[in-house]
């Protein structure tokens, strides 16, 4: 593993370059013997931020003059994904013929925190996988010209399986159905579900899930933040507003 020092000194070039560069090296930290992966990237620069006492992410998170309130905590979170498990388990009487297929990039850590749980349960590991849907999005370009691609691994054969779709947030329906038309890239499988931690609204598509955490009232121009210990330095979900 490269050591701290390196680590620091990656992170700060990275800070003082053009944001195209910053870019594509954030994608990669490169040290002497080693490549990181997206992922591993913020998960090392994270380890940084501890390292110096800081409580913060890499990641956007609003600025000064965004509004925020908190509308779950880190308990209320995960009683609510006891819950969503356990509706999962009574709807398909088990674990026969189900997967799990976490959407990037928290939608993974939710996936893997219900598959903990449905172990802890029924005793059975349910097969699981990672998905990134940004190239299979209609409105990818709008986002960025250069948009951040991450990891697809579903390490089993979805046809025929049950597959529960599992993210953060349902908006607007688009990254659902671009995760559909991904998923059934590799197979056909015999059911499609979604399950979400927060459903806000202002659908373009009509997209519902099937197991939801909390039903939020937003408006359109807020932001929803879901903030998880497994990649963030805190747990919590948020509302954000722009200030008048």
């Amino acid at each position: 593993m490269p050591n701290l020092e390196t680590l620091r000194f990656q992170y700060e070039k990275y800070q003082t370059k053009s944001r195209q560069f910053a870019d594509a090296a954030i994608k990669c930290l490169i040290s002497d013997d080693i490549c990181l992966d997206i992922e591993a990237a913020y998960d090392m620069i994270q380890i940084i931020h501890k390292h110096e006492g800081r409580e913060k992410t890499v990641r956007q998170r609003g600025t000064m003059s965004n509004k925020s309130h908190i509308i779950l905590e880190a308990s209320e979170i995960e009683r609510i994904l006891t819950r969503m498990t356990h509706e999962i388990l009574e709807v398909h009487k088990g674990v026969e013929n189900l997967a799990l297929i976490g959407i990037q990039t928290r939608g993974v850590y939710l996936a893997k925190r219900i598959r903990s749980m449905i172990h802890k349960i029924e005793g059975e590991e349910v097969p699981s996988g990672d998905m990134d849907i940004t190239l299979y999005r209609d409105d990818w370009t709008r986002i960025s010209n250069n948009p951040l691609v991450q990891t697809t691994d579903i390490p089993f054969s979805v046809d025929d399986r049950q597959v529960i779709l599992i993210d953060d947030v349902l908006f607007t329906g688009r990254t659902i159905r671009a995760a559909m038309d991904s998923l059934i890239d590799f197979g056909r499988p015999e059911r499609i579900e979604l399950a979400v931690l927060v459903d806000r609204g202002h659908r373009e598509l009509p997209i519902q899930a099937d197991y939801v955490g909390k039903f939020v009232e937003t408006r359109r121009s807020e932001t929803v933040n879901v903030l998880l210990a497994d990649v963030d330095a805190e747990e919590n979900v948020l509302i954000e507003t722009a200030a008048d």
